[in-house]
């Protein structure tokens, strides 16, 4: 179980650095001293338009906040109700549902077509086979 809890550890810092890349082009597009003024006049009805690959990151980052829930609770619950032999199982399917979750921010961030839905079903599926090993 210490990898699918490795795992869990270096999906939260993911998720912690997932904000970075929208952040430093809002700082290039606002330009630091708006950036650091806090919001610009009439925020958000006029916000300086940000890169289209930074908007993606964005949402790449909430999706990862909206799914980092479910992925520790899982793992949590498996390191206390899975039995032993399900551990390697466990730690398996974290280390996956981590991998997607990088592949699924970079293909989101970049536009690659068609591979943003297959990786965040893998993901999601990493996550499901962990809950299904509690049972």
């Amino acid at each position: 179980m210490e990898t699918a809890y490795f795992y869990l550890g270096l999906s939260g810092i993911l998720t912690l650095l997932l904000w970075t890349p929208y952040i430093l082009a809002r700082m290039v597009v606002w330009g630091l001293p708006l950036f650091l003024h806090n919001y610009p006049e009439d925020f958000p009805r006029q916000e300086p338009q940000a890169p289209l690959w930074a908007e993606r990151s964005k949402r790449a980052h909430l999706n990862m906040v909206e799914t980092l829930p479910a992925f520790a609770a899982v793992v949590l619950a498996a390191g206390f109700l899975a039995p032993e032999t399900s551990h390697a199982a466990v730690s398996m399917w974290a280390q996956v549902f981590f991998v997607a979750r990088i592949a699924y921010s970079l293909v989101y961030t970049l536009g690659v077509p068609f591979l943003r839905t297959p990786t965040y079903l893998i993901s999601w599926f990493a996550t499901l086979m962990i809950g299904i090993q509690i049972l």
